[in-house]
């Protein structure tokens, strides 16, 4: 598995973020209701994810990434608190419609163990004996 690291010459983050782009569905922590997100970018400290639902910033999330291994996927589960909130508008000129939808920065409240050596392996480039796929930008590399 390959990852791309995103980076500038004044990276201030304690963790380098990785772009990934794979499916996620989340929880608000105080609402039963479960909804689907793109996880667009994660680290060892947080996510960027996209969703069209408006959610305040404070708020806490219980989340599960999903990523393939072998012909299964595997969730990886977290319990993170939105930091950062940008609407954004998308547009789909094929069909004439717009929506809105938000970017938010989420940074980490809760990993267990189990599930933090997973966020390693996934941006470390997964296990050598295991082979993991996924889309990072316009090509899909393996």
């Amino acid at each position: 598995m390959t990852t791309v690291r995103l980076s500038n010459n004044r990276e201030k983050r304690r963790h380098p973020r990785f772009f990934i782009d794979l499916p996620a569905e989340y929880r608000d922590m105080s609402d039963s209701c479960l909804r689907g997100a793109i996880v667009v970018d994660a680290s060892e400290g947080g996510f960027l994810i996209e969703t069209v639902i408006d959610i305040p910033l404070g708020t806490e999330l219980s989340m599960t990434l999903f990523y393939p291994k072998g012909f299964e996927l595997v969730g990886l589960k977290v319990v993170a608190k939105i930091v950062r909130k940008q609407p954004n508008w998308k547009q789909d000129l094929k069909l004439n419609r717009k929506w809105k939808e938000y970017r938010y920065g989420l940074q980490f409240i809760h990993v267990s163990d189990e599930d933090y050596s997973k966020l390693k392996l996934l941006l470390d480039g997964g296990s050598e004996s295991e082979e993991v796929s996924f889309n990072l930008g316009n090509q899909c590399y393996t």
